[in-house]
């Protein structure tokens, strides 16, 4: 009986001991949830900072190029298909709907998110930078 009451009071300190950690993997999950929960909602700066910082540095956004993401609505984030071709890189082939709130008229693109694992931050950034909804135009 006292083994099991021990056992009881131990369970949620190991369960928070799993938690807290996680696998790259399911910090990548995480990293990609937060990132198209951003996008779905508007919210590029936000999507922004998930960027790589080498990526940022390299491309970086000006007041203009977030104002233009102001006169779309993301109507639709599909996750059609998803590989790690290695431990520190992930792929993931997205549809994304989109609706020009000037015309209201929807279109959807398809867009390849790049991840890569920085083993000295412990992050996953995308390095494949924001979407380009205006492709050609």
């Amino acid at each position: 009986m006292r083994r099991l009451l021990i056992a009881l009071l131990a369970l949620p300190l190991l369960l928070g001991a799993c938690a807290t950690g996680g696998t790259r993997k399911d910090q990548l999950d995480k990293a990609q949830y937060a990132y198209s929960a951003a996008i779905r909602w508007g919210d590029f700066e936000g999507a922004w900072q998930l960027v790589d910082p080498k990526y940022r540095e390299q491309h970086p956004m000006t007041d203009l190029e977030f104002e233009r993401y102001k006169q779309i609505q993301v109507s639709a984030y599909r996750d059609l298909a998803s590989t790690m071709p290695s431990e520190f890189e992930a792929l993931r082939e997205i549809e994304i709907g989109v609706v020009n709130r000037h015309t209201l008229t929807e279109r959807s693109t398809r867009y390849t998110e790049r991840w890569r694992y920085d083993p000295e931050a412990k992050v996953w950034w995308l390095t494949s930078g924001l979407p380009d909804f205006w492709a050609g135009e």
